[in-house]
């Protein structure tokens, strides 16, 4: 924790360096994207992207899993969306998988997740397992990959976010960031492939 002590004292003087720029966020924010990615703390949205604050808005959940909408059961991620379509407007929605996704590698291995029932049963929203069988496992990165697609078309069949694509805005896309070597490669749906940025 003391390096966390550091790194805070540091930030602050930094803000102080660059107090005009850090003033101008009290005004309010008016991000570019939604950002959806992992809870993994190898994955840092504005590392990745070089955001500055107030150019993301993120939502973070274990294997970025975006939950079917239910109109009767309101949530924080459904709560998120609507409030980054609907209030900030934001042009574009990232959905980010990424490599060595403990989640999706779960769900890929079948794992028995009893010790942790919160996380067996925020899995459930996720992407069904793989076929193949334990002597045939799939690519962990092709299975990430599919995944972050799946939470994509999840997404699009929000109610707030299909109103607004129909009328051009957001724009929707898919991620895959290597955590072991920062490479991010985006979905090509004319290719149906994940293609480096």
């Amino acid at each position: 924790m003391t390096s966390l002590f550091d790194r805070a004292r540091s930030f602050t003087a930094h803000v102080a360096d660059h107090a005009e720029e850090f003033r101008a966020l009290e005004s309010g924010q008016s991000p570019e994207a939604l950002f959806i990615t992992c809870s993994d703390s190898r994955v840092v949205p504005s590392l990745i992207t070089g955001a500055r604050p107030g150019e993301l808005f993120e939502l973070r959940t274990a294997g970025n899993v975006v939950p079917e909408y239910g109109a009767g059961r309101p949530c924080a991620e459904a709560a998120t969306i609507e409030y980054a379509v609907e209030v900030l407007g934001v042009r574009d929605i990232v959905v980010c998988g990424h490599s060595h996704c403990g989640a999706v590698g779960a769900l890929v291995r079948s794992e028995d997740l009893s010790a942790v029932p919160a996380v067996r049963g925020w899995l459930e929203h996720a992407t069904p397992r793989p076929a193949g069988g334990p002597d045939h496992l799939p690519d962990l990165a092709a299975s990430v990959q599919d995944h972050a697609l799946n939470q994509l078309r999840r997404l699009r069949a929000h109610p707030r976010v299909a109103e607004r694509v129909t009328e051009g805005a957001p724009s929707l896309h898919a991620w895959y960031y290597e955590v072991h070597t920062g490479s991010v490669r985006a979905y090509d749906a004319a290719g149906d492939s994940f293609r480096p940025l």
